[in-house]
């Protein structure tokens, strides 16, 4: 019995020193064919169980060897193959492996990120709300009159329900909908997106992020305001100079816009400060009593502190870009820009 399997293996040895082939799925066939686990090389491991000793061990010699020669022919035949593995659907595993890229953060998430880790510091905690909104969260409680501008359909994008929602124009209506659920001392910043019925250009967009921060407790003055911007201006930027413009918001009342001193040491400098050195970084001011009445707090036992700042802008002073759009393009060669930032 056991000459008729070496006979048999002898056969197959001939086989595969006439086999060739250039097609990589014949290649790959031909070896589980003879390999695999259920192949003739297993077969024949298999039935020597049935034969005595002195009979498996010239049989074993010789499946030994066309298993070793299966091995060899298929390495050298992969190898010396000029057909792409492409147009075959079983990977060739003998081809050099390619680089994978990394991902990176988007620069808006990387900036709203660091905004968020220099409030944190100084105890601000995080809250978020939905962005379709009411008229109530967005406008009346913050003192928007019904006469208001930003009513009006040319800025705010209004949704067609029974109930007039709209898509909230600014995160002040977290703070709104935090002041309702929550008493003094309340400290905390509201990340997110915004929408306003805008003409899309280089510096303004329909869509864009906000970071709004909130400060009530009992003997809140201006002067903690200005300290909390100062020690932001500085993280942030590493520019101590800075100043406050008087202004106007509804919801606060002083109001007040913060610039900082940017320098004009390079032509950049002169562009995006309009040969002044001065940037115009956020808005603030003390929250109005009406404010705080529309949201069940007693204004005449608490007061607090209010500001807002557009997170695109920020990123726009910090990496030099001129152009809001850019952010939204998902433009590959501008996002790998940010890969070493952290």
């Amino acid at each position: 019995m056991s000459f008729n399997m070496v006979d048999k293996v002898k056969e197959h040895l001939d086989i595969v020193e006439s086999f060739d082939s250039q097609d990589s799925k014949e290649i790959e066939n031909f070896r589980i064919k003879y390999l695999g686990k259920k192949g003739v090389v297993t077969g024949f491991f298999k039935s020597m169980g049935q034969l005595s000793p002195q009979d498996r061990k010239p049989l074993g010699q010789i499946v030994n060897q066309l298993k070793t020669e299966v091995a060899q022919k298929v390495k050298s035949l992969k190898t010396h193959s000029k057909v792409s593995n492409s147009s075959s659907n079983v990977p060739d595993a003998t081809r050099p492996g390619f680089q994978i890229e990394s991902g990176n953060r988007h620069p808006i998430s990387i900036v709203k990120n660091k905004i968020i880790e220099i409030f944190s510091t100084i105890g601000f905690g995080l809250s978020e709300g939905p962005e379709i909104e009411d008229d109530w969260h967005n406008f009346t409680a913050l003192n928007f009159p019904k006469h208001h501008p930003a009513r009006d359909m040319q800025d705010t994008f209004y949704l067609k329900t029974p109930e007039n929602y709209l898509l909230r124009t600014h995160t002040s209506t977290v703070q709104v909908r935090h002041m309702e659920t929550h008493q003094p001392p309340i400290r905390i910043i509201s990340p997110g997106r915004v929408f306003r019925s805008e003409t899309i250009t280089a510096r303004s967009h329909c869509l864009f992020h906000q970071i709004e921060g909130l400060y009530i407790n009992e003997k809140v003055s201006f002067a903690d305001l200005k300290q909390t911007i100062e020690y932001f201006c500085q993280s942030l930027f590493q520019k101590s100079k800075m100043r406050l413009r008087p202004s106007y918001f509804p919801f606060t009342e002083p109001s007040a816009e913060v610039d900082i001193y940017w320098g004009l040491e390079t032509e950049v400098d002169h562009r995006i400060t309009k040969g002044t050195g001065w940037l115009e970084i956020m808005g603030c001011g003390m929250v109005d009593p009406n404010v705080l009445d529309n949201c069940s707090i007693d204004s005449n036992k608490f007061s607090g502190y209010a500001f807002g700042l557009g997170i695109e802008r920020i990123a726009m002073l910090l990496y030099q870009i001129e152009d809001i759009r850019l952010f939204y393009e998902n433009d590959i060669r501008f996002l790998r820009q940010f890969k070493s930032v952290i």
